[in-house]
């Protein structure tokens, strides 16, 4: 686990997911829930930077099994979690992905203080849009990747949980280098800062 967090803040703030949380090839402070953080804090909100429990190449269960070996017994105010593409990657069922995921929302919940209104979900974005998917069925991997949302989308509805949908960010930039970190597979903090500020209204209702 990163722990970043600062014990005089008034928010303290936890981020679960894989590589897009963790930010892959980008630095400390290219993180989009670092960058989320800083933008509260621009806002009159003292939150603290996100501890993280996060690692590239995680699926549902890895995370989850992470979380478990973390010995993690905080509790946060703010919960986010990213988490799915590992899943489609390596070809798992959307019925594996529900049940991991639903899993992952309670986990979620419990570590913030047991309220479903203090945790968020981003969407995967899309990375068969990335230079890194050239030569790949681009089509097919945007229609799994829908398919995934999807169930990820109906799980929140379900438990009370905001979703954030940053998927057409990830579209909209497909064609700009400058969105996409140095192994043109991983996104940049430009394209990651899109995402932060578009959790960002969000996540002030949900600290309100």
């Amino acid at each position: 686990m990163v722990s970043s967090t600062s014990p005089n803040t008034a928010y303290s703030f936890l981020s679960l997911g894989d590589s897009y949380t963790i930010g892959e090839s980008v630095g400390e402070a290219d993180r989009w829930s670092v960058q989320l953080a800083g933008l509260l804090r621009k806002g009159g909100m003292d939150v603290g930077n996100p501890d993280i429990i996060a690692r590239t190449g995680w699926t549902t269960s890895e995370l989850q099994d992470a979380i478990k070996a973390s010995g993690n017994t905080k509790t946060y105010d703010l919960v986010s979690l990213l988490i799915g593409v590992n899943n489609q990657y390596r070809g798992q069922s959307l019925a594996t992905y529900r049940t991991g995921f639903r899993e992952l929302l309670q986990t979620a919940v419990r570590y913030a203080k047991g309220k479903p209104n203090r945790v968020f979900v981003l969407s995967i974005p899309d990375w068969g849009q990335s230079p890194f998917a050239e030569g790949r069925d681009r089509q097919k991997v945007g229609a799994e990747i829908d398919a995934f949302n999807a169930v990820a989308q109906e799980e929140c509805r379900a438990a009370g949980i905001a979703y954030v949908d940053i998927t057409p960010l990830s579209r909209q930039y497909a064609k700009d280098t400058s969105h996409f970190a140095s192994d043109g597979l991983h996104y940049s903090g430009k394209q990651m800062k899109l995402w932060a500020e578009q959790a960002l209204p969000v996540v002030k209702k949900l600290l309100q």
